[in-house]
């Protein structure tokens, strides 16, 4: 028989030490169990939505008994003036945090400095690490799953590559890049090659899968997983949406929220129009929450209309809540808005929607068809949601108009149906079945 391998349990108040830490006592564990790496340049404590998701895997794993180990950056994802501890091991979970500039999103030469100088540490703490059973790397920042492909291939482990976000085809669609450029072409070949090292392909959705196989990917390689809800703290919260709602000097008004990521993939000019065109409904308020590249932007029309954070305004804004807080802004919106730009169906995938039909809002979707979003919407039958064209101003008024009749004082929301693919009971346990599996 097989004697018992050993796993690393973390006791806190102690630094790391030839690459393990020194606060680490040795517990028996079964021999079955595995070693993760997990690359991706946010983790706990930050809330943007892929820290979460990789948090809830990383929690997981330790929870079945293995041992993981994450490499993210010191700083925070939407205010790199923060920086979080070199080392900290959390719940069971080794997290090395690798310095990277902190020129932010402002513009895009400053957005490529801080990925390369944390594409350039995390490469070296990965060769400084002892050699794990498989390694999983997301997106964040663009391509850091080459990193993942490669130490597979030097240390002939086990790769899973998560496509939160497909790059460099989605910098194309946006402009950003030129097809057929030189960069262009190293990028295409450093996606293909992480495509094909990889064990398993992690997909959001249909639309996603389609276009990796349309790279020359084999189908089996895919598996179509959604980014789940966060069941353990999101639900709709009564208390939470109470105190949300008097704190901001909400009290009679019907809030239109948009949460989440603001970036060109979501394009958010015909919300702001329509926006515009309801100033003489001042019962009617506009909340954006969240950050991203054009979040700044959002801020700078809020406050040059007399708004910002301030009751009493038509357009306002406030930075990414906490996980801790989540239900409660959440709920505190009547009808909540998610947007996909036309040219990134399959490339992106606003996993908001998944949150916020946890909490039972209605949803208006601004967005081409078909998508993930309006198969989805679809799905549900249900005439508490829309979808509409991004352009049609008239008709998002229209909308906000009419579902605010439709949902006029509800005071409770039904509660999310169980067993959809998206919610985290369904999901998470196949997506860790698939690491440990392979």
């Amino acid at each position: 028989m097989r004697a018992p391998r050993s796993r690393v349990s973390c006791r806190p108040g102690s630094a790391p030490s030839n690459d393990r830490p020194r606060s680490c006592s040795i517990l028996s564990r079964p021999f079955s169990a595995l070693k993760f790496l997990l690359l991706n340049q946010a983790f706990y404590p930050d809330v943007v939505s892929t820290a979460q998701h990789l948090q809830t895997v990383a929690l997981e794993l330790v929870r079945r008994g293995h041992e993981v180990t994450v490499i993210s950056s010191r700083r925070a994802y939407d205010h790199p003036g923060r920086k979080f501890p070199a080392f900290e091991c959390w719940r069971g979970i080794h997290i090395y945090r690798v310095n990277s500039t902190g020129f932010g999103k402002a513009a895009k030469w400053r957005r490529a400095v801080d990925f390369g100088s944390f594409i350039l540490g995390c490469a070296v703490r990965m060769l400084l690490l002892p050699r794990h059973d498989a390694i999983l790397a997301l997106t964040s920042p663009p391509l850091i799953s080459f990193l993942g492909a490669c130490l597979s291939v030097l240390q002939r482990r086990r790769f899973f590559y998560w496509v939160m976000d497909f790059n460099p085809d989605e910098a194309i669609a946006a402009g950003w890049l030129r097809p057929g450029s030189p960069v262009t072409r190293v990028l295409e070949w450093m996606s293909l090659f992480s495509f094909r090292r990889a064990t398993k392909i992690i997909a959001l959705d249909r639309f996603m899968h389609e276009r990796i196989v349309a790279k020359g990917i084999a189908a089996e390689k895919i598996v179509t997983i959604p980014p789940w809800s966060h069941d353990d703290e999101i639900s709709f919260d009564p208390d939470g949406r109470a105190r949300f709602r008097q704190a901001h000097g909400l009290d009679g008004k019907f809030v239109v929220m948009y949460s989440g990521n603001h970036s060109p993939c979501h394009p958010l000019e015909t919300l702001l129009q329509a926006a515009e065109g309801l100033l003489d409904q001042p019962e009617i308020v506009f909340y954006f929450v969240g950050g991203g590249s054009e979040f700044h932007k959002i801020k700078q029309k809020a406050f040059a209309s007399g708004g910002g954070t301030q009751p009493g305004a038509n357009l306002r804004c406030l930075p990414y809540q906490p996980l801790s807080e989540l239900s409660g802004s959440l709920s505190a919106a009547d009808l909540h808005v998610v947007v996909m730009g036309d040219p990134f169906v399959g490339l992106v995938h606003p996993c908001k929607i998944y949150n916020i039909l946890a909490v039972g809002s209605p949803v208006l979707c601004i967005g081409p068809r078909p998508s993930h979003l309006s198969e989805l919407l679809d799905s549900l039958g249900d005439h508490s949601h829309a979808i509409v064209s991004h352009g049609d101003v008239a008709q998002v008024r229209t909308a906000i108009v009419q579902l605010r009749e439709q949902t006029r004082n509800h005071r409770t929301r039904p509660p999310a149906p169980a067993g959809l693919s998206h919610r985290q009971e369904s999901a998470l346990p196949k997506f860790v079945g698939i690491l440990e599996a392979c």
